[in-house]
């Protein structure tokens, strides 16, 4: 069989395609591997804590980021679904925090969902989830 020019570019992007399809789940284990690492059998309760974020980033460089968590959180932890390291951001509050709110810049590396997880002094878990669209990845992705 000749390799033509034509068959070169038919299998590239067959590789390409399979080696998509191969880092997506590879890629959705490791968030899903950060989720229960953190959070374990503890029950995961819907609200409780205010994620803010925009709804578009034109760039995933610099994307501002605001979340709370009323009452007597002990930390708060932020995952980026889609990130190559899906924990962005953890922080913890002492007995003596007079509020449980934070505002950063986290980096996003393309459009995705960012969960922010509301440990409470009893073990559970508040969770938030907002839908990030990103026009420039920021994480070298």
């Amino acid at each position: 069989m000749k390799l033509t020019r034509r068959h070169t570019l038919v299998i590239g992007t067959g590789a390409l395609v399979a080696t998509g399809l191969v880092g997506a789940p590879a890629q959705a284990s490791l968030f899903e591997e950060a989720y229960a690492a953190l959070t374990g059998n503890a029950p995961v309760i819907e609200g409780g804590v205010t994620l803010t974020l925009p709804a578009v980033a034109e760039d995933g460089y610099t994307v501002p980021l605001g979340v709370s968590a009323p009452g007597e959180a002990v930390a708060i932890t932020v995952l980026a679904e889609h990130n190559p390291a899906p924990r962005v951001a953890r922080f913890r509050f002492g007995p003596l925090s007079g509020a449980r709110d934070v505002s950063t810049r986290i980096r996003l590396a393309r459009t995705q969902t960012v969960v922010a997880l509301a440990e409470m002094p009893d073990g559970s878990f508040r969770i938030a989830r907002t839908h990030v669209d990103v026009t420039l990845g920021g994480c070298g992705a």
